[in-house]
């Protein structure tokens, strides 16, 4: 099949995008390929239509959880054979799922940067043909970039031991140093680098000075109609919010990262299928989320940097259709610039202190923990030692920067089982031990493949068949885990600490690093700032600025443009209505003769005032086609 053919038979699609084609057959040529397409502009199919046509495994590369669930589950919607690794996951199951890609089962396999440093994954991956390596999230790989990522840096090492493999990365926001520090980075050599433009013409971008946010907020949410998503900078404040909303008969659900794994997937499933109308959330929210019919995004502070507006604030509209971003501000935000610094970049002694107390509390020894996983919560660590929630996070942010941890956001893992035993044998053990005969049963007719591979179960729907409690189920399947007879992996909900290096006696981060980071943080606040208080500019073309995108036009309708037409249409008024009245005034004249008497590089603007005197029935044509005045101006 061709890539037309192959967009058709498994995604349903009869066309591509802008730069789609062009980016897959970049790839299938065999150049080092860059794309760069905005939040929503269909990035995912720039490496999924490739990695389908060529023979072989495409292995994605992408920091998240939520992401790699999402299209996994997608492409299997689409038959389309897809594995992750990632934390939380059990090396028995790792290693069967690995070999299931030697083997060939699997058409896509997804990993973190994390993933490609482990000698036991790559000596597994050795033995996969990979065809294609697709990096996405690839600013990642850039100190420049907003999300500094360290593994990113070290992905050339394991690429290079593919020199067959093609290789494209892909970014939704990356400024000109960003483009080709990536490039650098990743050692690309036949480049191609493909930008679509970063305008998002059907996106209103408004920003309002505002005294009362919230009746602002309560405003936008009574008056436009749709789907929303409310930023917010603190979880207690999307609870918060959340219930102001509510109490105004307007259906609203929080989010945050705090959360159970359970909580949110329930809370993002409700809002993507349109139970629950606006998301008051943290930035924690819609990474990988793809809803068509968000028709507006409302940020109640000012964001950090530029790249976080853009991909939250892109969010809307894409399906094309006309949608609101909205930033609101006060005066008063301005002023906590400096402390929000200091809190974003705590003292070293903070930090190594931080650093200490995590290893005591996962029981870490000294000299060892290198690619290890645990379960860790940040508020249950920061009870535990009585420190601020906001102080741990700051830090760890930090450490993950200096290439000590990898955190993972808690994600909903459901129980998985296999059985490890041959029929033969779980037939003979069932007539030996009939009083559990019915679980096995209930197992089989359930889940279809559970001998060949891991198969996602869920121990209340067992129980409820066999009318038994749901904690007598996972006893049961733990007895036969010890009995070797299935491999059973009880679904996870924590989010995951990963050491990246063994464990130190005490760690050293400079000074200057520390200051680089606040430097780089204080440039692009500025930047967000300078937007926010700009009156002159269009928004877009600000915002699209930022990313080197020079030659855009005026959007027309953002809030900065709006003012520009008024201020424009009352110069007009003033000017040509005087001159337009003098000449009317004087003696009759239809609107041919009317323009003789105009000078021709006046023509354009004298017709625009005419046509909004008429309009508004100042001016009216007699009988004979004179123009009179029907009412006085």
């Amino acid at each position: 099949m061709n890539a037309e053919q192959t967009l058709k038979h498994y995604f349903g699609y009869d066309a591509f995008r802008p730069l789609q084609k062009e980016i897959i057959e970049s790839v299938l040529n065999g150049f080092d390929t860059l794309a760069l397409l905005p939040t929503g502009g269909g990035k995912s199919l720039c490496f999924q239509v490739p990695g389908l046509m060529l023979e072989g495994v495409c292995l994605v590369v992408t920091p998240l959880i939520a992401l790699m669930k999402d299209q996994v589950e997608n492409l299997k919607k689409n038959d389309i054979m897809a594995l992750a690794l990632f934390s939380g996951m059990k090396r028995k199951e790792i290693e069967f799922e690995l070999e299931n890609c030697i083997n060939g089962k699997y058409k896509f396999l997804y990993v973190s940067p994390e993933r490609l440093k482990s000698k036991h994954f790559i000596d597994y991956a050795l033995n996969i043909d990979i065809s294609l390596i697709a990096i996405d999230e690839a600013h990642c790989i850039s100190q420049w970039g907003y999300d500094f990522r360290p593994p990113y840096t070290e992905i050339a090492l394991f690429k290079n031991k593919f020199p067959n493999a093609k290789t494209i990365a892909l970014t939704a926001s990356a400024t000109k140093d960003v483009v080709i520090d990536i490039q650098n980075k990743l050692e690309f050599r036949r480049t191609k680098v493909f930008q679509q433009s970063f305008v998002r013409s059907n996106l209103y971008y408004l920003v309002f000075n505002v005294e009362d946010k919230l009746q602002k907020m309560i405003q936008i949410c009574e008056n436009v109609n749709g789907t929303g998503l409310i930023y917010v900078k603190s979880r207690r404040r999307t609870s918060e919010l959340s219930y102001i909303l509510k109490q105004r008969n307007i259906s609203t659900d929080f989010y945050h990262a705090g959360l159970s794994a359970e909580e949110r997937t329930l809370k993002q499933e409700q809002w993507k299928l349109g139970n629950t109308r606006i998301m008051v959330c943290t930035n924690a929210f819609g990474m990988g989320i793809d809803k068509a019919n968000v028709r507006f995004v409302i940020h109640e502070k000012k964001p950090d940097t530029m790249e976080a507006y853009y991909q939250e604030a892109g969010r809307a509209g894409r399906d094309g259709h006309k949608s609101y971003c909205v930033l609101l501000y006060h005066p008063s935000d301005f002023s906590d610039d400096l402390v929000q610094v200091q809190t974003k970049y705590p003292a070293l002694s903070d930090v190594s202190r931080v650093y200490e107390l995590i290893c005591n509390f996962l029981k870490v020894p000294v000299g060892s923990g290198y690619l290890q996983s645990f379960d860790f919560d940040i508020n249950e660590f920061s009870n535990t030692y009585k420190l601020s929630s906001s102080l741990v996070f700051n830090a760890l942010k930090i450490l993950e920067n200096e290439s000590y941890f990898q955190t993972t956001e808690s994600v909903y893992l459901p129980s998985r089982l296999k059985i490890i035993i041959d029929y033969q044998a779980l037939y003979e053990w069932q007539l030996k031990h009939k009083h559990i005969d019915d679980i096995f049963k209930v197992l089989l007719r359930s889940y279809g493949g559970i001998f060949d591979y891991y198969t996602n179960i869920y121990e209340l729907e067992i129980a409820k068949r066999l009318k038994a409690s749901e904690d007598w189920v996972k006893k049961q399947l733990t007895k036969f885990h010890e009995l070797e007879i299935v491999d059973y992996i009880p679904k996870t909900l924590k989010p995951q600490l990963i050491f990246l290096e063994n464990r130190y006696p005490k760690i050293e981060i400079s000074d200057q690093k520390i200051e680089f980071l606040r430097k780089r943080y204080l440039e692009k606040l500025e930047y967000v700032n300078q937007y926010t208080k700009n009156e002159q500019i269009c928004r877009s073309v600000m915002l699209v600025n930022y990313y080197g995108e020079t030659d855009s036009k005026p959007c027309g309708v953002c809030d900065v443009c709006q003012k520009n037409k008024r201020e424009t249409s009352n110069n007009l008024e003033q000017v040509y209505f005087k001159k337009i009245k003098a000449i009317i005034n004087k003696e009759q004249f239809n609107e041919v003769e009317l323009f003789k008497k105009i000078p021709s590089n006046e023509i354009e603007e004298y017709i625009l005032i005419l046509r909004w005197l008429k309009d508004h029935l100042f001016l009216v044509e007699n009988e004979e086609g004179f123009l009179k005045w029907k009412k006085q101006k």
